[in-house]
């Protein structure tokens, strides 16, 4: 059994969705970014950083995996799926992996600090992570036109990758004009355990192409994170 400790973000849902995908039981534990669970000492004594998500395996020592690639990589690893064990094929999904690690994640990330969060709207910020968002997504674009997945068989490369990659609406960036791209985004959200696993803890779906009150509110409330 794994105990995820985790929020309704896309590094969260990368957590749920690759358990979800593994077939592996799990009990949530949910944090409350916005009260501050993440900094306290019980969770700070999983994960220093600070940071979710988190999973802990009761099956080997209560064992704490932080990092949300990592922890993608140990649960493929630990159910011998979603990951190849062959160098090459290994290699390639741990590329794309990084991919959304290093770049992807981050510049997205900030697009939403910058476009939703900060109170002070500079234009010039957003401009700069909304169009490194729509550059790394054209990136997977051209990878997918000659591909139906990101390395090979469906992995965890792909779960990553999509995690972050549904939400470019509330990043503020069109991905309109990304055919491969969205045919993609399209066939992951068809598989039963990736919509199970971008529930949990709960569903944001609708607020994230939203411009309504609901999405006003929670972006009042995400600011009080970016001190934390």
């Amino acid at each position: 059994m794994i105990d995820l400790y985790t929020a309704p973000t896309p590094n969260g849902w990368k957590a749920s969705v690759t358990l979800e995908e593994l077939g592996i039981p799990y009990e949530v534990k949910l944090i409350n970014l916005m009260e501050g669970d993440q900094k306290t000492p019980e969770f700070l004594a999983l994960n220093p950083n600070g940071r979710i998500p988190v999973i802990v395996d009761r099956d080997e020592d209560d064992f704490a995996v932080f990092e949300s690639g990592a922890l993608m990589i140990y649960l493929a690893e630990k159910a011998g799926k979603l990951l190849p064990t062959d160098p090459k094929g290994r290699s390639l999904v741990i590329q794309w992996l990084m991919f959304q690690m290093g770049g992807l994640g981050p510049m997205m990330g900030q697009a939403n600090v910058f476009y939703r969060y900060f109170p002070e709207k500079i234009q010039a910020a957003i401009d700069r992570y909304q169009n490194e968002s729509k550059r790394l997504l054209t990136v997977l674009d051209q990878r997918l036109a000659a591909n139906e997945y990101l390395a090979g068989d469906f992995s965890i490369a792909d779960i990553a990758n999509w995690c972050w990659a549904r939400t470019h609406p509330w990043s503020g960036v069109d991905a309109s004009d990304l055919p491969n791209l969205q045919r993609w985004m399209e066939a992951i959200a068809g598989r039963p355990a990736c919509d199970r696993g971008v529930k949990v803890p709960f569903d944001l779906s609708e607020m994230l192409t939203s411009q309504g009150t609901d999405a006003e509110e929670f972006s009042k409330g995400a600011r009080s994170i970016l001190t934390r």
